[in-house]
This record gives C-alpha cells, sequence and structure tokens, in this order.
C-alpha cells in the first residue's frame, strides 16, 4: 500500500461519513450531553453513525491497523497505522446548523501524523495534507494550500473556539496574546485551523484538546507551510493546549507570552 493509495481511501472514508451525516443536518435530531458538569458536551446519532461507518470501512480494508475515535474509543492503538477519527468536530456548530464543523480523518504511523483530513459535506470542501504539501478542494475548484506572511501579532487574525472553553488560568493567559493582535474572533472549531492553512487566518491557540481533535490538523497545516505546537513548544498531534501559526515569528511571539 503506497502513500497515494492512503490517500485514496481517505477519499473513501470522507465521502461514507458524509453520506451517513447529511441526512442529520437541520433536522430535529436528539442530542445527548456527555458532560458530566453543568457544560454541555454533545453528541448525535449522526456523531456515533459516521464513526461507525468508518471503523467497518477500516476494519475491512486494514484490519491489521489501529483506530482511536471520539465516540467509540481505541483499538490496537499501538499499531504501526492508527486511524484517529473525530466524525463531527464542531458538534455545537452542528446543532445549531451553522455549516462550520467538519469531519477529520488523520492516519498516524508510529505516533506521527502521516496524513490529514478535514472534510465539511454541506458545504463540499475538503483540506488535505502530508506534511510536506496540502491542498484544497471544493465548490471553488482545486489548488493548492499556503499560509501567508505576517511579521508581528500585531498584524494577525487570531482566532480560538470560546475563551469559557478554558479554564481561568489559561483564559488570562489567552487574553494577553488577545491584546497584542489585531482582530480575535471566536468559532470556528476545525474550520480555523484550515483557514489558517489557507492563508486567512494567523494564529489558533486553543486549550484541552484530545487527539482526535487535532492530528488530523497537523499535517495539514504543516504541509501548508505553518506551524502547529503544544504551548510549551511540543509536538501537538496528542492534543492538550495547542498554539497553532502560519508565520514563525507570529508562533515565536505568542509562545513568548503564553509561557510568559
Amino acid at each position: 500500500m503506497t502513500l497515494v493509495d492512503f490517500s485514496a481511501f481517505l477519499d473513501r472514508l470522507a465521502s461514507a461519513s458524509g453520506e451517513t451525516i447529511l441526512p442529520f443536518f437541520r433536522t430535529s435530531l436528539g442530542v445527548e450531553n456527555k458532560s458530566l458538569g453543568k457544560d454541555l458536551d454533545p453528541v448525535t446519532e449522526a456523531d456515533r453513525a459516521a464513526e461507525a461507518v468508518m471503523r467497518r470501512l477500516i476494519k475491512a480494508n486494514f484490519p491489521q491497523h489501529g483506530i482511536v475515535g471520539e465516540e467509540f474509543g481505541d483499538e490496537r492503538a499501538d499499531a504501526e497505522y492508527v486511524w484517529v477519527l473525530d466524525p463531527i468536530d464542531g458538534t455545537k456548530s452542528f446543532i445549531s446548523g451553522l455549516p462550520i464543523w467538519g469531519t477529520l480523518i488523520a492516519l498516524m504511523r508510529h505516533g506521527v501524523p502521516a496524513f490529514g483530513m478535514m472534510h465539511q459535506p454541506y458545504i463540499g470542501e475538503r483540506f488535505t495534507g502530508d506534511g510536506g504539501a496540502a491542498t484544497y478542494s471544493g465548490p471553488s475548484g482545486k489548488r493548492k494550500l499556503a499560509v501567508r506572511r505576517c511579521a508581528t501579532l500585531a498584524d494577525a487574525t487570531l482566532f480560538t473556539t470560546s475563551p469559557r472553553l478554558m479554564n481561568e488560568t489559561d483564559r488570562a493567559t489567552f487574553g494577553r496574546v488577545e491584546t497584542t493582535t489585531r482582530l480575535s474572533r471566536y468559532g470556528g472549531d476545525c474550520y480555523a485551523y484550515c483557514m489558517l492553512a489557507a492563508g486567512h487566518v494567523d494564529l489558533v491557540i486553543e486549550t484541552e484538546l484530545k487527539p482526535y481533535d487535532i492530528a488530523a490538523l497537523v499535517p495539514i497545516i504543516t504541509g501548508a507551510g505553518g506551524i502547529v505546537t503544544t504551548w510549551d513548544g511540543g509536538p501537538a498531534q496528542n492534543g492538550g493546549r495547542i498554539v497553532a501559526a502560519g508565520d514563525p515569528r507570529v508562533h515565536e511571539a505568542a509562545l513568548k507570552i503564553l509561557n510568559g
């Protein structure tokens, strides 16, 4: 199996999951809260059905591969190749009828992301990367993705899904970065990272991410020429506190404040 073949299989997974999810979007579907606290951590039948479809395809085609998924846990997570799945990243947007959600699919080899895709079936967009290059395909055609240059935080557009998702200390630290930027916006989930790879956003800062929230996005961002790490500069694929930037100068400046 070549890298090209894996890429083609990624497309199969994306198509199958999209066909499963779309009949649920903007309908009166039921929502469960996975959180034991007061905060909403929603899951829907669409999340579970899409992950189940992808798992069946992976097991039928690559039974020796591992799978890590948001809804159904880990299987053979120590295998050489492991698929990391988030059927709907941005479920809160999904249940609100907003199309800023996507399916995240990563293929890890020896714990490092080899391929990643974000698929938005309602809009018909796919963002794909292998760490060396990244591509967009959608209604406007197909093109290479490339981050934009941004010299300083004062010139940067910053995104986070919501400061409310951060603990009090991290929220205050994030705020110190936010006050230095030209523009800050909230929302987006996986879309914010893809817009960074496409050259429309300069900086994304988040916390409390799980591997399935970020693993697929790492090779897209790096393939487009960007950088994504934890707040302390370590590898991002295992989640935690994440900072992604299109320009290394902005990344360095953000890290200084985040660790100040």
